[in-house]
């Protein structure tokens, strides 16, 4: 009787010990995914700022060449 108390014990520290590391394996996951989130809407910002730039690129290319001047501030 004292053997089957002691392997039920066994038995409910081990599921409580797995029950424990599937809330930690949850949570984690849950993180991960907000980084995911969070990282995919910052690449989405940067490829249209890149899309941005390369438009802005390909119409200064076929406005001719550049003069030094076009880059000066209005004050100069």
């Amino acid at each position: 009787m004292q053997h089957l108390q002691h392997t039920d014990q066994r038995v409910d520290q081990r599921l409580t010990d797995l029950e424990i590391k599937a809330s930690f394996a949850e949570d984690m996951a849950e993180q991960l995914n907000q980084i995911i989130i969070r990282q995919q809407k910052q690449i989405d910002r940067l490829v249209g700022e890149v899309l941005q730039l390369r438009e802005q690129s390909e119409q200064a290319a076929a406005g001719g060449p550049r003069q030094l001047r076009d880059d000066l501030p209005p004050h100069f």
